[in-house]
């Protein structure tokens, strides 16, 4: 399953891609329209198409502009992003660079015949032949892609560095938000692989680091479709967390129930490719923890508390008191659960607490 089917089940994760792709849109067309505006200004404006003309071509140029870059914008976040996955960074680079450059050429040439046909009402040929003087006798194609290359690059730097966080980490980060650490209510939830030792005997290490990449991959795209903020992997675990809001309780529910819809519709890939599904289980809890920015040559937000080390005892015990999901007192008192989706698993003494807590098996 890639972004691009996630997209087109107008899911959750939706929201958070199509925001990214209307402000890039946005950005490249304010930059292409203000170097528009520039050129309308210079002493070589003749060398320029449109910069000497009406003001029913500004209007144009902006619409035009709008569309053609949110549509690049949407090309390189969504069927470039999973075709190019497979590519070494430095490749993968370069090839979205390269593309770009194409498509930005490529809306030059279309924008210029619209203009020349449809306003100035030229016919073809006289556009033809206006567009061979610009593009081969001039410097005005040459300048147009180059002016943009500058901007194609930091965009695809600053895609790559937001990629290596979970969404909205990166924008935390970059203005400050957890300088200064800061106590919140959040829900977190612990996921690891279940017969993780007997899977990796029967697999070999390597085998059984594509299997161990393929899990998360499935289950990261649940977490993340319900907004979920990925703290970390910790080897076969991931460990997630949300604000705790009523409307964030139910995603961290859903979540787990769209994971293992993904999984059950994978199964037939992990049959055929590892001879085996994945199960997994699950800790959830709900209490506050101390959020803070640290790292000197890597920066990141770690997140500290009991509530921490409560739901790591939580999803331990799940293997031993043979469940799937098991949830704290104090997370199933607030989400609203049917009494037959939940059952009391008793008061229980967690490893590292002073005092037991009653543990649930959540039945979803």
């Amino acid at each position: 399953m890639t972004l691009t089917d996630i997209f087109n089940k107008n899911s959750i994760l939706k929201r958070y891609y199509f925001k990214t792709l209307i402000v890039i849109g946005i950005v490249w067309t304010c930059f292409d329209y203000s170097r528009f505006l520039t050129l309308t200004m210079t002493e070589k404006s003749e060398q320029y198409p449109f910069t000497q003309s009406e003001q029913s071509i500004f209007i144009l140029r902006l619409v035009l502009g709008l569309i053609a870059y949110c549509s690049m914008a949407y090309m390189l976040i969504f069927p470039l992003k999973d075709r190019l996955r497979k590519y070494p960074l430095w490749l993968n680079f370069i090839l979205k660079t390269f593309i770009l450059c194409l498509a930005t050429a490529l809306y030059a040439i279309i924008a210029f015949y619209i203009v020349y046909i449809f306003v100035y009402g030229k016919n073809p040929i006289t556009a033809s032949h206006k567009f061979y003087y610009y593009a081969f006798q001039t410097t005005w194609l040459l300048n147009y892609v180059e002016a943009r290359l500058l901007l194609y690059i930091i965009t695809l730097l600053i895609l790559e560095i937001n990629e290596k966080y979970s969404p909205g980490v990166f924008t935390d980060i970059f203005i400050g938000k957890y300088l200064k650490p800061k106590e919140e209510k959040r829900i977190i939830l612990f996921i690891d692989l279940k017969d993780s030792t007997p899977i990796a005997e029967k697999l070999g290490h390597k085998k059984y680091f594509f299997f161990i990449r393929d899990f998360i991959h499935h289950i990261s795209l649940a977490l993340l479709e319900y907004d979920g903020l990925i703290y970390q992997y910790v080897g076969d675990e991931i460990v997630v967390s949300w604000l705790s809001t009523d409307s964030n309780k139910n995603k961290c529910i859903q979540s787990v129930i769209r994971a293992r819809r993904i999984i059950q519709k994978e199964s037939d890939y992990y049959r055929r490719e590892y001879g085996m599904v994945p199960e997994y289980r699950v800790g959830v809890h709900l209490g506050f923890v101390t959020v803070g920015e640290i790292g000197i040559v890597k920066k990141d937000l770690t997140m500290s508390g009991d509530a921490m080390n409560t739901t790591a005892r939580i999803r331990t015990m799940t293997g031993e008191l043979n469940q799937k999901f098991v949830g704290s007192a104090e997370f199933i008192n607030s989400v609203g659960l049917e009494a037959w989706q939940v059952e009391s698993l008793g008061v229980i003494d967690l490893k590292g607490k002073e005092l037991p807590i009653e543990l649930f098996a959540i039945k979803i």
